[in-house]
C-alpha cells in the first residue's frame, strides 16, 4: 500500500538546511523502527518549506500499531521532539498532528 503525507518546515533557510543534515544521518534506531513496522519504502521530498512523504508498506503495516510502537519507543520520541524544532503543523492539522495523510485525487492508469 502507498501512503502520501504532507508537513511544513519552519520557513527559515538555516533550519531547513539543518533538518536536511539530520536526514543525511538518521539514527539507526529510527531506521529500525520504520522497517520493523512494515514500511518498505519511505521517501521525503521538499519544495520551499513544504515536505511530501511517500511510504510504501507491506501487509504487516498499520497506522495505529506504528503510532503505538512509536509512543513506547524512547528513541523515536527523542527524534520526534528534535524534529519539532524544524517542523510546523499544516494550518488544518489537529493539535499535536504532524504529518497529514493526503487524499489521492487522480491516477493516470
Amino acid at each position: 500500500m502507498r501512503y502520501c503525507f504532507a508537513l511544513d518546515l519552519k520557513d527559515d533557510p538555516a533550519l531547513i538546511a539543518e533538518y536536511e543534515r539530520h536526514h543525511d544521518h538518521i539514527w539507526p534506531e529510527i531506521v529500525e523502527s520504520i522497517r520493523s513496522s512494515g514500511i518498505e519504502v519511505l521517501d521525503i521530498y521538499r519544495t520551499g518549506n513544504r515536505l511530501f512523504m511517500i511510504m510504501e508498506t507491506n501487509d504487516r503495516y498499520s497506522h495505529a500499531e506504528k503510532a503505538k510502537a512509536d509512543a513506547a519507543n524512547s528513541k523515536v520520541q527523542e527524534w520526534e521532539t528534535l524534529m519539532w524544532k524544524f517542523q510546523q503543523a499544516l494550518p488544518w492539522a489537529k493539535p499535536g498532528e504532524k504529518w497529514i495523510l493526503m487524499d489521492k485525487i487522480f491516477s493516470l492508469t
